[in-house]
C-alpha cells in the first residue's frame, strides 16, 4: 500500500468503493429506462400480456386436461373476455338508467355546496361563485379550438391503448399455450455456464409475479364488494361504477383506493349531502385498515414480502418516473427483482455448503 492510500481512512475508501458502484448500478438503470421509454407501449402490452397469463394460465391448465391445449386455451381468453365486457356493460347500463336522476341530483347537491360555502364559516361572497361560472365558460368559449384538438388527441390515445390492449392479448395467448416452452428455449440459447442460473432466476421471477398478480387482484375485487356494498346502502348514486374505480384503483398500492374513495366522497357531498360524504370518508378509513392490515401482509406473503416503506417509495419513484403505468408496475417489479436476488443467493449459498 504506497504512503498516499495508508493515509485515506479506511470508512473513506469503503465510501467512495460502494458509491462508485452505486453511480454505476444508477447509470444502467438509467440507461434501462431510458430505452423502455422508447419502446414503453411494447413494454405494457408484455406486461399486461402476462397479467392476462397468471390469470388465465390456471384455468387453461384445468381445462386441458379435458379438452386439447389450444382449445382450453381459446375457452380461458374468450370466457376471460366474456366477464369483462359483461362487467363494463353492467357499469353503462346503470349510468345510463341514473342519467336523468343523477343530473337532478347534481344540480340540487352543487346548489347545496354553494349555499353552505355562502354561510358560515366560509362566507363566500355569492357574486364570487357567478364569477366563477362565467370565468369558467368564458374560458371553455375562448379555447374551444384547444379543447377539440385535446378531443381529438384523446381520440388518438384511444387507437393507441387498443392498440396495446391487442398486443397483450396476442402475447397472452402465446404465453398461456406454450410459455414454459419458450423460457426453456431462450435459456438453452445461453452460455452453458448461465443456464442454470437463468432458470432459477426466472423460475423464482414467474412465482413472484403470479403470486403478486392473484393476491392484488383479491385485494381489488374484494375492496370493490365492500365500497359497493357500502355505497349502495347509503344511496351513493353510480356505487356500480364507483366500485369498478375502486378496483382498478386498487392496483396502485397504499394510494389508490383513498383517491378512488375520495371521488365517491365528492359524488356523495353532491348528491346526497355532507352526513353521507363524511359516512363515505369513515368507509375510506376502514377500507385502508382492512387493506393494509389484513388484505396487503397476505399478497406479500403469497408474493415476497416488501416493508410499506418500500412499497411506498416503489410507487412513488414508479409514478415520477412513468406515470400511473409506472406506479401500476413498480411494486410487482420491485417484489421480482428481491425475489430473484434471494432465490441466486439462496443457490449461491447452497453451492458453497458443497
Amino acid at each position: 500500500m504506497s504512503g498516499a492510500e495508508a493515509r485515506v481512512p479506511d470508512p473513506l475508501r469503503i465510501a467512495a468503493a460502494y458509491a462508485w458502484r452505486i453511480i454505476a448500478v444508477g447509470v444502467v438503470v438509467q440507461a434501462a429506462f431510458s430505452v423502455l421509454g422508447q419502446f414503453h407501449r411494447i413494454a405494457v402490452a408484455v406486461f399486461l400480456g402476462l397479467v392476462v397469463t397468471a390469470v388465465l394460465r390456471p384455468a387453461a391448465d384445468l381445462l386441458a386436461r379435458a379438452v386439447p391445449r389450444p382449445l382450453a386455451v381459446a375457452v380461458a381468453l374468450v370466457g376471460g373476455i366474456v366477464v369483462v365486457l359483461g362487467v363494463l356493460a353492467l357499469v353503462g347500463e346503470t349510468v345510463a338508467g341514473q342519467r336523468a336522476g343523477l343530473e337532478r341530483e347534481f344540480v340540487s347537491g352543487i346548489d347545496r355546496i354553494e349555499r353552505r360555502l355562502e354561510g358560515p364559516p366560509f362566507r363566500l361572497d355569492p357574486g364570487a361563485l357567478d364569477d366563477l361560472r362565467s370565468r369558467v365558460g368564458k374560458l371553455l368559449s375562448s379555447h374551444r379550438a384547444t379543447v377539440i384538438s385535446t378531443a381529438l388527441s384523446g381520440a388518438s390515445r384511444l387507437v393507441e391503448v387498443l392498440t396495446v390492449l391487442a398486443l397483450a392479448l396476442f402475447c397472452s395467448v402465446f404465453f398461456t399455450h406454450s410459455g414454459d416452452r419458450q423460457w426453456r428455449w431462450f435459456c438453452d440459447r445461453l452460455p452453458a455456464a448461465a443456464r442454470k442460473r437463468v432458470a432459477v432466476a426466472g423460475g423464482a421471477a414467474w412465482r413472484t409475479f403470479t403470486g403478486y398478480t392473484h393476491g392484488i387482484l383479491l385485494v381489488a375485487a374484494t375492496n370493490a364488494v365492500l365500497v359497493g356494498i357500502a355505497l349502495s346502502l347509503l344511496g351513493v348514486p353510480l356505487a356500480v361504477p364507483l366500485a369498478l374505480l375502486e378496483f382498478f384503483a386498487a392496483f396502485v398500492p397504499l394510494i389508490g383506493s383513498p383517491i378512488a374513495l375520495a371521488v365517491a366522497a365528492v359524488v356523495a357531498l353532491a348528491s346526497k349531502g355532507a352526513l353521507t360524504a363524511a359516512l363515505v370518508v369513515v368507509l375510506i378509513v376502514v377500507v385502508g385498515q382492512v387493506e393494509g392490515h389484513l388484505l396487503h401482509p397476505l399478497v406479500m406473503s403469497w408474493a415476497v414480502r416488501l416493508h410499506p416503506v418500500v412499497v411506498a417509495l416503489s410507487v412513488v419513484g414508479g409514478a415520477v418516473a412513468a406515470g400511473v403505468v409506472g406506479a401500476v408496475v413498480a411494486v410487482p417489479l420491485v417484489a421480482v427483482v428481491w425475489s430473484v436476488h434471494q432465490a441466486l443467493s439462496r443457490r449461491t449459498g447452497a453451492a458453497e455448503a458443497v
